[in-house]
C-alpha cells in the first residue's frame, strides 16, 4: 500500500477541492426557434446546430 512521504498541507487540500463547486448551466438564445436552450443539447423543438433532428412532440 502506498504511503505519502510527508503530510499534505491544508492549503494544498483546499486547492484540489476548488473544482467541485457548482456551476450554472450554459444557456443561450436560439434565433431559429426563439427559445432558450442549453449548449450542446437538443432544443425543446428538436433542433440541434440549426437542423431538426427530432420531430416536435416525440
Amino acid at each position: 500500500m502506498a504511503v505519502p512521504a510527508r503530510k499534505t498541507a491544508k492549503a494544498k487540500k483546499r486547492l484540489r477541492r476548488s473544482h467541485q463547486a457548482l456551476k450554472r448551466p450554459e444557456i443561450s438564445f436560439d434565433d431559429r426557434t426563439g427559445d432558450y436552450r442549453r449548449s450542446h443539447h437538443v432544443s425543446l423543438k428538436g433542433y440541434y446546430k440549426g437542423r431538426q433532428v427530432i420531430k416536435a412532440g416525440e
